[in-house]
């Protein structure tokens, strides 16, 4: 990475909720591209079925009448808590929602956020305050800039737009 940006690089099994929350404060990063898995669940009353029937970790999300709840990145260690709803006690569930961004994480030093993950910019809209989700917490954290998806992204079709559209200070 550039020498002129603070920049710390956390791969499979490390890229975990632990180590982002460890980039807080004056550990923030001036860039933070996460490239992993995003989810928005939308209003209860508008939930999915394949998403709330049986004893999975996913249906606390997308039941909750919280858009803060509904919304968040999916890291390292997150399969057992999502799909079973089995959490390690020694351990974070390694799913990280907007407002546990919000309540954990003190970005005023990221002047931009990239989320390489789908629907990472959707939320519930409440009249007169914008859009509740992942876009929110990371502003309401103290990231200055963010570039977010509304759809579903391909991962290959993402990591080719990454790989071409990176400036070339941040290459390796």
């Amino acid at each position: 990475m550039s020498k002129n940006l603070n920049a710390s690089k956390f791969t499979v099994p490390d890229a975990c909720e632990d180590a982002l929350m460890t980039l807080s404060g004056e550990n923030s990063a001036s860039v933070l591209h996460i490239a992993t898995h995003g989810f928005f669940f939308p209003e209860p009353e508008k939930k999915y079925d394949e998403f709330t029937t049986g004893n999975t970790g996913s249906k606390l999300f997308a039941t909750s009448g919280n858009p803060l709840k509904r919304s968040g990145i999916v890291l390292s260690g997150a399969n057992n808590f999502w799909r079973k709803g089995e959490k390690n006690e020694t351990t974070s569930d390694g799913i990280i929602t907007a407002e546990e961004i919000i309540n954990n994480l003190n970005l005023e030093n990221t002047e931009f956020v990239l989320l390489s993950a789908c629907e990472t910019g959707l939320g519930d809209i409440k009249g007169g305050e914008g859009v509740y989700g992942l876009q929110r917490a990371f502003q309401l954290a103290g990231a200055k800039a963010m570039i977010m998806s509304l759809w579903k992204v391909p991962d290959e079709k993402t990591a080719l737009l990454m790989n071409s559209s990176t400036p070339t200070g941040w290459e390796e």
